[in-house]
């Protein structure tokens, strides 16, 4: 767990948010917004948490700088592109862990962990040779889980329902008891006749016949003729015209078991889905943290993407009172037009702290000013921006 303070973000009030269309655009969509240019995320996680660092950027110039350096050694071999594929392969496991926390997870959220689980070896392959201190810490997080992934596989079959409630979840040959009650339940059949056969081999009687009915359940019935040759352990259950019916301990036995296989096996697979679910527990935390990493590689990797694409350049940080930046470009308005953005610059320091923005109407100017409001916090979140270089000192806030 670590801690968060207010005083480490940027300030953007809600005039503020909705004048830069960080996330939603001015008319209520989503479309042409800061968030819908940047984000070519693999993942949920990492799309919620790219788009949780655009409305809360940072001022925190040690970690601004540890996601530049990762950005950039993301491009190295388009590294980028092979983490993307991955990545694609994971499911929300920030919401399906929640779920299991609360032992709410159903069949199909398991199924997902255990295919985002399969990933994590190839997650390792990729980081195995990288430098970068930050891509090191998501790599050590991301550590694969060979039990908890082979436990899980084994544990439910490929396609399981919705829910648990109608059972057919757990998959066959992964418990002796569930597998004996659904034999039970669905070879009844066959296990009479196999009885019959047996039966009359053993006691000679050539008229006997192994049955069920809903009223008296399982029987023997042999023919009032051949009746006095029954053995000894029958017991006569129903006398007919012409036959007489007898049940026997083993049959007895097999009906009580198979009368209530259904229910029994349900209510089993239920209790195997319960410990699955502690089981899971178990590593909580560990999967917990493995959640974070690949949500913030995940943003690492789409913010460098994006860099190579649009042309973006790794922006100078400082702690000085300043804002220089040349051949700036509005990062969503070059994307919506034909024609190529013009580009400008601007510079800005403690002695020239305000310009005056002049020119008429649709001549640009409220483009200029959110332009540069756009580039200083796609620095604070420690993006690349869409410059041909810049200087961005630390700022605490944008009106």
């Amino acid at each position: 767990i670590t801690a968060e303070l207010q005083s480490s973000k940027v300030i953007l009030d809600p005039t503020t948010r909705k004048n830069l269309e960080i996330d939603q655009a001015i008319n209520g969509g989503t479309k042409n917004t800061l968030f819908e240019v940047l984000n070519t995320t693999g993942s949920s996680m990492g799309s919620r948490l790219l788009k949780r660092w655009l409305n809360e950027p940072s001022k925190d110039l040690k970690k601004l700088e540890c996601r530049q350096k990762s950005i950039a050694l993301l491009q190295d071999n388009l590294l980028y592109d092979r983490v993307h594929q991955v990545l694609r392969h994971i499911g929300d496991m920030e919401r399906i862990l929640t779920r299991v926390a609360l032992r709410s997870a159903r069949p199909r959220d398991i199924t997902r962990l255990t295919m985002s689980l399969e990933q994590l070896p190839q997650i390792q392959k990729l980081l195995c040779e990288t430098t970068d201190e930050n891509l090191l810490k998501l790599k050590n997080y991301c550590k694969p889980l060979p039990e908890l992934f082979k436990f899980l596989s084994e544990a439910l079959i490929d396609n399981p329902p919705m829910t648990i409630r109608e059972g057919g979840v757990i998959a066959d040959e992964f418990d002796d008891e569930l597998d004996e009650l659904r034999a039970l339940n669905s070879n009844a059949g066959k296990y009479l006749l196999d009885l019959e056969i047996q039966e009359k081999e053993r006691t000679g009687i050539n008229t006997l016949k192994v049955g069920y009915n809903r009223v008296h359940g399982y029987y023997i019935e042999i023919s009032k003729g051949q009746s006095a040759q029954a053995p000894v352990e029958y017991i006569r259950r129903q006398t007919l015209k012409n036959a007489e019916r007898y049940i026997t301990p083993e049959l007895k036995i097999y009906e009580d078991k198979s009368l209530s296989a259904k229910s029994k096996a349900l209510a089993r697979e239920k209790v195997i889905y319960e410990n699955l679910l502690d089981t899971i527990n178990k590593d909580l935390k560990t999967l917990v943290n493995c959640a974070a990493s690949l949500a913030e590689l995940d943003a690492l990797s789409s913010m460098s993407e994006r860099a190579v694409s649009l042309n973006f350049c790794k922006p100078k940080l400082t702690e000085e009172n300043l804002i220089e930046i040349k051949g700036g470009r509005h990062p969503v308005i070059e994307q919506t037009i034909e024609s190529p953005f013009i580009p400008n610059d601007l510079y800005m320091n403690q002695k020239k702290r305000m310009l005056i923005i002049t020119g008429p109407n649709m001549g640009g100017k409220s483009t200029y000013m959110r332009q540069t409001a756009l580039i200083v916090l796609l620095a604070q979140i420690g993006s690349f921006v869409p410059a041909t270089a810049a200087r961005i000192g630390i700022v605490d806030r944008i009106f």
